[in-house]
């Protein structure tokens, strides 16, 4: 048994009216609205981001963008198609999360049956039109000037206002004949398209529209964008810092890299932790894990001292460092207030929960008191179920909950979960799209014991 550990998120019901019976589902989207710049819907086929593929109940969860589908599949006919090559259908258990997928499915009983997913594999580019990770930090480096050289990010400007690499402008491939004026007036200058990575279309796209209009020297970093992150820092503006991460409180650790004292004195952005570049190293022991990816945020007054204090941490195996460009000037002259006082001195991070997600001390409270106005559900199967039950738990396996949603009340808050949290937040979404308004998924492993006790490790 592995240690109980404190989950670290609440979510609150308070204030939420309870449904009498459940509502009828909402329109629910084809793919993401990023995809529907190189692909159009077609029948019985949906593009999404791969998330999970539970063997047990059968059930395969998509992200759509703004919605979540959890279709039905049969290990023994479902076909498996991996960059081009077919695979066996435990080849699910190994893609990671949010391979971008398409799924073709059949409709029976109002229920989607997945016959074939298919994984995109790395985009064909003659190898003489690709650029290659050398290739961009040696042109960063220099710089466009020195370089000769324009860098296009061609992804929507949502993800480029997020971070890009350093020099890059933003021509996105979905309105690149609206943007035709940031290219340069000399066709033989150097155009150094990027995306999202090797499955991405927008960069190839965009050289082939670049190509057919006379650019005579253009070239694709295919890894793009996920590669860079992985091993150089990237750049964004104080007013994204304001208005993602501050105003809507998304997670993330800022760094002050001026020297030490200048925070004291001349103030600094609201929740900002004064790293100089001399304490990095040993503040390291104190970051978060790298698998978290949490966002780190550096931001100096145009000293170059983000820059270090980044490059440093990006040499520790951290991915999504980020320089603030413009810095306290430029947060300055957005019109934003300065934080004053005494800065934090030690970084603190903590993740945000999986939207649905419930606390374990507050899945343990359920489970103890029984509230009235609350029900465990167990979406695990009967065979899973023999080593025990929790008491006063409804057992519905995920893959019956759609046939038995008589039996789930509307009125109560509806915890579902599973050994490994992947059924019970198939389960949400389930419930969520049928209406159900209280609904919420333990994330996490648990254990269930003969008389009914368990322990919960969160991973």
């Amino acid at each position: 048994m592995r240690a109980k550990l404190a989950w670290a998120c609440t979510l609150a019901f308070s204030g939420i009216a309870a449904a009498q019976s459940p509502a009828p589902p909402g329109h629910k989207p084809e793919m993401p609205a990023n995809c529907a710049v190189c692909h159009k819907p077609a029948d019985a086929n949906l593009r999404g981001f791969f998330e999970n593929a539970a063997f047990k109940s059968g059930s395969i969860q998509l992200d759509l963008g703004t919605a979540t589908e959890i279709m039905r599949f049969d290990p023994k006919t479902i076909r498996v198609i991996d960059a081009g090559v077919d695979k066996p259908a435990l080849h699910l258990r190994d893609v990671r999360k949010r391979r971008e997928a398409r799924v073709e499915y059949v409709v029976t009983d109002g229920v989607k049956s997945v016959t074939t997913i298919s994984f995109k594999g790395p985009i064909k580019i003659a190898p003489e039109k690709l650029a290659s990770f050398t290739d961009i930090d040696n042109l960063v480096a220099q710089g466009p000037e020195k370089g000769a050289y324009t860098l296009i990010d061609s992804r929507p400007p949502p993800l480029f206002m997020e971070a890009s690499i350093p020099t890059a402008i933003n021509l996105p491939f979905g309105a690149f004949d609206k943007n035709l004026a940031k290219l340069p007036a000399d066709k033989a200058k150097l155009l150094v398209f990027f995306c999202q990575g090797v499955t991405c279309m927008l960069s190839p796209n965009s050289l082939s529209r670049a190509e057919a209009m006379g650019y005579t020297n253009v070239r694709v970093y295919r890894e793009g964008w996920p590669e860079w992150t992985q091993k150089r820092y990237s750049v964004t503006t104080a007013a994204f810092v304001k208005q993602a991460y501050l105003d809507k409180g998304i997670p993330h650790i800022l760094l002050d890299a001026r020297a030490a004292g200048e925070a004291r004195q001349t103030g600094f952005l609201p929740g900002a932790v004064e790293m100089p570049a001399e304490r990095v190293k040993a503040a390291l022991a104190s970051f978060p894990e790298k698998k978290l990816k949490a966002p780190i945020l550096v931001y100096d007054a145009g000293g170059g001292e983000a820059v270090n204090v980044a490059n440093e941490i990006v040499a520790a195996g951290y991915e999504k460092v980020v320089v603030v460009g413009g810095g306290l000037e430029g947060w300055k002259a957005a019109g934003h207030a300065l934080a004053t006082g005494e800065p934090a001195t030690k970084v603190a991070y903590a993740p945000k929960p999986r939207a649905g997600s419930i606390a374990v001390a507050e899945f343990n409270r359920i489970a103890r008191e029984r509230p009235a106005d609350a029900l465990i559900l167990d979406v695990r199967n009967g065979e899973e179920t023999k080593d025990g039950v929790i008491p006063g738990s409804l057992l519905v396996p995920e893959e019956e909950i759609l046939a038995r949603l008589a039996e789930i009340p509307a009125d109560k808050l509806i915890v579902a979960f599973c050994p490994t949290g992947v059924r019970a937040e198939m389960a949400y979404h389930k419930l969520k799209d049928k209406g159900y308004k209280k609904v919420a998924f333990l994330h996490a492993e648990i254990d269930v014991e003969a008389d009914g006790k368990y322990e919960i490790a969160v991973n």
